[in-house]
């Protein structure tokens, strides 16, 4: 098991060909780092002292190739130290989380997210980082101590003993620093973990905590852990800087000697200047292996907190085996279930169940109900093997269930909570996730993936399509991977004006390059297409040098401004006061947190427009270049005014596009706009603001017409692609647990657990959820749902009531009402 391996075992058992060849590379850097010292004594000694510039040349000329040489080799080394601490990283971290994956269900309940996140990213990142170099680095500086020491030895014995006799010294501080430091560290640990916890609780609630106002309760949980890390942070660096005081000192203390005793030496000439400036040299260069081999040590230590802790924490066995004994395929099952003495203890001492016995037929639907606590969903995630047991029994086709691996349980049971989880990605890949999983566990053992039409019809048989299909209508298409589909909407939506043109005309206020649209505003109107570029969005015409000039030039800048002066004047005179009132502001231009702003410009206007400064003026004309006649009832749109923005209009097409080509996308009925959304291409138009039911009216049209065109499949695939978010946030609950029926169903499984699967829909869908149930499952499928509904039971087979984790009673419903005992009080409410 991967928690039992030591911190060592990872380098040495993996990548021994790149570790031969690290440790060749080093032992050739070794003369490369020697030979300049030699050099350096030469150039002294001979080609300085005897003046012979042929040897200063040929000295130098060796010493800089050596250095190159050197660097390059180091660099190398250093690439393939990386690689291989990546790669161990790499193997390291998707195994643990191999591991993670198939604990219990119980350590999960016991374990922050954040911890396993922290865990697994940072924690071991560190821990990679030394195992990319924890062979390479101390063979390197252990066999350049030795290479530099035998060269100093050479240079002068005496001396070389001398320039030694500090690092014993060394050796017996850092150490005892060093263990220091792993006890703090080790706490450093222990809190960053625990803070982790509070954070991750705390983001995961934040409806609870901004709901009830908990903001200083989160603080004060942060503050226990974080105070105290604070601490121990500020104590880990005291001692991490005395370290690095010790070495700093140490490594000037050595020179002090040299130039000390080598001086004296050289005076007396037992030394000459070329072999002291050698010596100077390679004693500087030693210590550089010998600091490394200090922060090795260092790191080594810190390694191993951080990978003993690690490792410790995740130290448990799975409760299954993940796949089957290699001597047989996975189990195809029929669907029998026996419980029998079932008892069950949460921790150990809690006791959930209590001596359950029940049989399950194949194909048969039984519902488990009951009071609150009474075991419902623990005996629903026993059959599921979510849970293990020790006392007692669950057969499946004769086998105990808790024999039986993951994979055979995964291929014929499917399961669905009350409150399914639903991953980030598409919705498509949310419902595919069963299959998929199954796939990719046992190539050879797997079922195909389900193709569109399958998807389409389970998604229809729980009642999601109506939502797949508004998230496709409301999609904005890709040029990239949408190209066929959006020429096909081009046809759709000729085909749509002529059959629906003149009934929707009241509804809609369709796109008309040669009319003046009311449902839009004049900056749209003078625009009439779609920014490619931040700089023609509606907010940043006023300011676009481009723009101004153009409005200047068609005479509009005037009467835009004293259109923006009558609708801040209007707006300010009526709805000053009301800026809490949002409903006010929905015919207005004027946005309530604007209406301070321009209550100002309102009281300069009196000076004249002219004297107005600039921000001002930008502010009335974005006023007008914002105003929609159709919704904005605070002024009126003069009809001459109307006819002069229409023929800027076609100015403005002509001039910019002959400009500025890619910068506008405009209304063209021959052209698909792929930055609206698919409803609006098919109308090419806008809702009118009049009409509040207009948009109802108009998609029902248009959903009639995508299926004349069969178009209806392939925009519910583009609703499939639809990206849920972080835990499906995106959607609702009511369509999580649609997501998670249709991904069970989607499975085929034989075996089919239901915990309370559809208690977050309507009633209508509920409805349509059971029916599919008893309808299209009976017979095909072994069906035990847990339900809280009692009139949603009256189909099941037969029904099991629970209480204080027993089975008290089991029939069908009639039969279960005629007893008059604990269902019949739960169906009459009298318990």
């Amino acid at each position: 098991m991967i928690t039992k391996k030591s911190l060592f075992s990872w380098v040495l058992e993996r990548h021994r060909g790149a570790q031969i060849l690290l440790f060749f590379l080093i032992l050739s850097t070794l003369f490369f780092r020697v030979f300049p010292l030699e050099m350096q004594k030469r150039i002294v000694n001979q080609a300085i002292a005897l003046k012979k510039l042929e040897l200063l040349l040929l000295y130098c000329g060796l010493y800089l190739g050596a250095v190159v040489l050197a660097g390059v080799l180091k660099y190398t080394i250093n690439l393939l130290q990386e690689y291989i601490g990546q790669k161990l990283l790499l193997q390291l971290r998707t195994q643990l989380y191999d591991h993670i994956l198939s604990l219990p269900l119980s350590f999960f309940r016991r374990t922050s997210a954040g911890m396993v996140i922290t865990s697994l990213t940072s924690e071991l990142a560190v821990i990679g980082e030394f195992l990319g170099g924890a062979l390479a680095i101390p063979i390197i500086n252990i066999l350049t101590l030795v290479a530099f020491a035998a060269y100093l030895a050479y240079l002068e014995p005496v001396l070389a003993a001398l320039s030694f006799c500090i690092y014993p010294v060394e050796v017996l501080i850092i150490p005892f620093l060093q263990k220091r430091f792993n006890r703090l560290n080790q706490k450093r640990i222990d809190l960053t973990r625990s803070m982790s916890n509070v954070i991750g609780e705390a983001v995961s609630g934040m409806h609870e905590v901004q709901g009830n106002t908990g903001r200083q309760i989160e603080n004060l949980k942060l503050s226990r852990y974080a105070d105290p890390l604070f601490a121990v942070r500020y104590a880990m660096g005291k001692v991490k800087y005395l370290i690095k005081f010790a070495n700093n000192f140490f490594q000037s203390l050595g020179p002090f000697i040299l130039f000390l005793v080598g001086g004296y030496f050289t005076i007396q000439g037992r030394f000459d200047l070329g072999a002291l400036v050698a010596f100077l040299s390679a004693y500087e260069k030693l210590y550089d292996p010998w600091k490394e081999l200090m922060d090795y040590y260092q790191s080594l230590q810190d390694s191993r907190v951080r990978y003993r802790q690690i490792m410790e924490y995740f130290d448990e066995k799975p409760e299954f085996r993940m796949l089957p004994d290699v001597e047989r395929e996975p189990c195809e099952l029929e669907g029998r279930i026996e419980v029998k003495d079932l008892s069950f203890l949460a921790d150990g001492e809690i006791r959930i169940l209590d001596r359950i016995s029940m049989e399950v037929g194949p194909g048969e639907q039984v519902a488990l109900v009951g009071l609150s606590g009474s075991g419902k969903s623990t005996l629903a995630m026993l059959m599921g093997q979510l849970y293990s047991y020790d006392l007692g029994h669950v057969l499946v086709d004769g086998m105990e269930l808790k024999d039986l691996s993951k994979l055979d349980v995964g291929r014929n049971v499917g399961y669905v909570a009350q409150y399914p989880f639903i991953f980030d990605g598409t919705i498509l890949e949310n419902l595919l996730y069963a299959c998929a999983s199954l796939n990719a566990t046992a190539p050879r053992h797997g079922r195909p993936i389900p193709e569109r039409g399958e998807v389409l019809a389970a998604v229809e048989s729980v009642g999601l399509s109506e939502d797949v299909l508004n998230i496709g209508l409301n999609a904005v298409l890709s040029p990239d991977r949408h190209e066929e589909l959006a020429a096909r909407l081009i046809g759709a939506r000729q085909v749509f004006f002529a059959r629906w043109g003149k009934e929707l005309e009241d509804d809609v206020d369709f796109f008309d390059e040669n009319r003046y649209q009311h449902s839009m505003s004049i900056g749209e109107n003078i625009v009439f297409g779609h920014s490619q570029n931040t700089d023609y969005d509606l907010e940043r015409l006023p300011r676009n040098a481009f723009f101004r000039k153009f409005l200047s030039d068609e005479d509009l800048v005037a009467p835009l401004l004293e259109l923006g002066e009558d609708i801040a004047r209007q707006t300010v005179s009526l709805l000053e006061g009301l800026e809490d009132e949002a409903f006010f502001f929905e015919s207005s231009p004027i946005r309530a947190e604007e209406m301070e702003a321009y209550g100002e410009v309102v009281e300069r206007l009196p000076r004249g427009l002219e004297s107005l400064p600039s921000q001002d003026r930008d502010a009335l004309l974005r006023l007008a270049l914002r105003f929609i006649p159709a919704r904005h009832k605070m002024a009126s749109l003069p009809l001459a005014l109307q006819t002069r923005i229409l023929e800027a209009r076609r100015s403005f097409v002509r001039r910019i596009s002959e400009k500025q080509p890619d910068a506008v996308t405009f209304y063209r009925q021959c052209e698909y706009l792929f930055s609206q959304n698919v409803v609006n291409n098919i109308l090419f138009g806008r809702a009118k603001a009049i009409h509040p039911h207009a948009m109802e009216r108009v998609r029902d049209r248009v959903v009639e017409l995508l299926r004349a065109e069969a178009l209806l499949e392939d925009l519910m695939e583009v609703g499939l692609q639809f990206n849920v978010g972080s835990k499906g946030d995106r959607l609702s609950g009511g369509q999580k647990q649609k997501v998670a029926i249709a991904r069970a169903l989607l499975k085929k499984p034989h075996i089919l657990i239901l915990d309370e699967a559809t208690a977050s829909l309507d009633n209508a869908s509920q409805g349509r959820v059971q029916a599919l149930f008893n309808n299209e499952l009976r017979g095909k499928s072994t069906l035990v749902a847990v339900v809280h509904r009692l009139e949603l039971v009256r189909g099941y087979d037969r029904i099991a009531v629970m209480k204080a984790g027993k089975i008290v009673e089991i029939g069908q419903y009639d039969e279960l009402l005629n007893r008059r005992g604990l269902f019949y009080e739960l169906a009459h409410g009298t318990e």
